[in-house]
């Protein structure tokens, strides 16, 4: 939480700073000092951008793309795309695995704006693909930082989106046919979402899981997140740019109704 609060106290500053140095000074508007602020920051894409033949779950189609209509012979272009819900840097909404539980049209405008909290695991990944998140990595990042905010956007750093749009690459699979990718582990998810109060979580590789359990089609983990009523953001994008405390995340994506999953594009906002 101490870096949290810093963050806050900086944030502040700025803003004093900015009105005091003003030339006409305009009625309070403590929305448009927020902005103010929040655009002095950098701004981070946390997204691939999707396309045919992109890296996606094993079962998905690939999509596909066809121009309707041109510039050069219709005077606009417009094009059709086919694509599942779960392409490229996606949300995944409860209702993915659960019927009844939220789709992305019913999630609450209020949990797509969080502090953004990175678990950084990429040595580690490294040396082992197989590496699952454990509860000392929490451990260590809160030793660094302080307490995890509730209502944060929990990052699984391992840097395997590096390996984008290699899809043997980012699948890992040896000659007996086997998944080697980091993922989460329950305990960690326990903590996070039961503990912590953690409005969301996201992951540079395919799945949640593990590529041990998703070559058995071993999908718990995810079942996990979304049965909690939580979504989750899967093909993470340049997190290696971003510091593990201290930002913000603003995931948006389209409203698509009764959605179960789309494309997103995650915004990290970060000193």
């Amino acid at each position: 939480m101490r870096a949290w609060v810093l963050a806050a106290s900086g944030i502040a500053a700025l803003a004093a700073s900015a009105v005091a140095g003003a030339t006409v000074q305009a009625p309070a508007s403590p929305l448009g000092d927020a902005l103010a602020v929040i655009q002095s920051h950098r701004f981070v894409d946390l997204t691939h951008a999707f396309a045919p033949g992109i890296p996606h779950w094993k079962g998905a189609p690939n999509e596909t793309v066809k121009t309707l209509y041109t510039v050069k012979k219709d005077g606009f272009r417009i094009n059709e795309y086919c694509h599942v819900g779960q392409w490229g840097t996606h949300i995944d909404a409860p209702a993915h695995f659960h019927e009844g539980l939220h789709t992305i049209d019913q999630i609450d405008l209020k949990d797509l704006l969080m502090p953004l909290v990175v678990i950084d695991v990429h040595e580690k990944a490294a040396k082992n693909p197989d590496y699952v998140l454990s509860v000392e990595d929490i451990h260590a990042w809160e030793q660094k930082h302080g307490r995890i905010p509730h209502g944060a956007f929990v990052a699984m750093r391992t840097d395997w989106s590096k390996r984008w749009p290699d899809d043997k690459a980012l699948a890992n699979k040896d000659a007996a046919g086997l998944f080697h990718y980091p993922g989460w582990s329950l305990p960690v998810l326990k903590l996070l979402y039961e503990e912590r109060g953690i409005t969301a979580s996201g992951h540079e590789t395919t799945d949640t899981d593990p590529g041990a359990a998703t070559t058995k089609d071993d999908y718990s983990l995810e079942s996990y997140i979304l049965g909690m009523n939580h979504y989750q953001i899967e093909l993470l994008a340049n997190l290696d740019q971003v510091p593990e405390a201290g930002g913000l995340v603003w995931v948006t994506f389209p409203k698509a109704e009764d959605g179960a999953g789309f494309p997103a594009r995650v915004i990290a906002v970060v000193p």
